[in-house]
């Protein structure tokens, strides 16, 4: 056999039913982590944290889901078609992705009320730190919310919004939910998969409490916290192999509710190995959105 029949016999990661890959976790630690999301002063490290890979089974999610779900494992997948023709104009998503995506969410959750408080682009050949807000994919496990920093984020976006009665919306039942996509605008019609960098969740069942690091993200005018994650052998891991631009995934990132149904789902972006060398950069949006239920 050629070599050229090798490489159109080996399978594509839409047909494997896993890949083995590095995924990064955070090694534990006795102080509170501190990333910093911008070049902190002098003698201040970026981040505080040491970090450990492991080689780990990601499964190929396309095959399970009509068995996935928000409330179990933490995150659902959809095909859906989006108008918007640039994701990298700022206005076209606001005024084009965002209703889009708050009426896909009420679908999709059952939720009553939607409310997009912030979105993220992320193409590693784009991203200049010091001239664009284009980020690189994240390849460390993290959950974007804690417990405690999904109602304080909460309130500080209803506030924003001049919303009434928050106290009494937030005793309501609300979750943040993140919807990924992928954005490629080369060729539109026709654009090319995500290959290069695909994002990994983790069932959030396969999570326990003890796994979660509470960590302090500094931005340049306020601080946030997260989960960083620690290594738990019995993390089950997933992904969408070459996702298209008509298709999104929704990630619990936080819920109010603590009756056993799925809080946090932690997430990584990490290295394909089947992946062709010549991949593009990935191109993704995630919106993070506040999702309140019925009362």
């Amino acid at each position: 056999m050629s070599l050229n029949n090798q490489v159109l016999d080996r399978p594509t990661s839409q047909e494997l039913p896993y890949v083995e890959a590095n995924l990064t976790y955070l090694t534990p630690m006795a102080e509170k982590p501190v990333n910093y999301t911008y070049e902190p002063p002098p003698g201040i490290p970026r981040t505080n944290g040491t970090y450990q890979t492991y080689k780990l089974p990601i499964s190929n999610a396309r095959s399970i889901l009509e068995n996935i779900s928000l409330d179990r494992e933490g995150f659902v997948f959809t095909e859906h078609n989006t108008n918007v023709r640039n994701f990298y104009d700022e206005d076209e998503v606001r005024r084009v992705y965002y209703p889009e995506a708050e009426q896909l969410l009420k679908e999709v959750t059952g939720a009553t009320q939607v409310v997009i408080f912030d979105h993220t682009l992320r193409n590693a050949g784009k991203s200049k730190p010091s001239e664009n807000n284009i980020k690189e994919p994240a390849k460390r496990v993290h959950n974007d919310f804690t417990a405690k920093s999904g109602y304080t984020r909460a309130r500080l976006e209803l506030a924003a919004r001049g919303i009434d009665d928050i106290d009494a919306l937030l005793k309501q039942r609300f979750a943040i939910i993140n919807v990924w996509r992928a954005m490629s605008t080369t060729g539109y019609a026709y654009a090319q998969p995500i290959q290069e960098s695909p994002l990994a969740v983790c069932d959030a069942q396969s999570i326990v409490a003890t796994d979660l690091v509470a960590g302090d993200l500094v931005y340049r005018d306020r601080v946030g916290e997260t989960y960083a994650v620690t290594y738990n052998s019995k993390h089950k891991w997933f992904y969408f192999p070459q996702m298209h631009r008509n298709e999104a995934l929704f990630i619990k990132c936080f819920d109010s509710v603590e009756d056993g149904r799925a809080r946090f789902a932690a997430h990584t972006a990490f290295e394909d190995p089947t992946s062709p060398a010549d991949a593009p950069p990935r191109e993704s949006i995630e919106l993070r959105t506040f999702a309140f239920y019925p009362t």
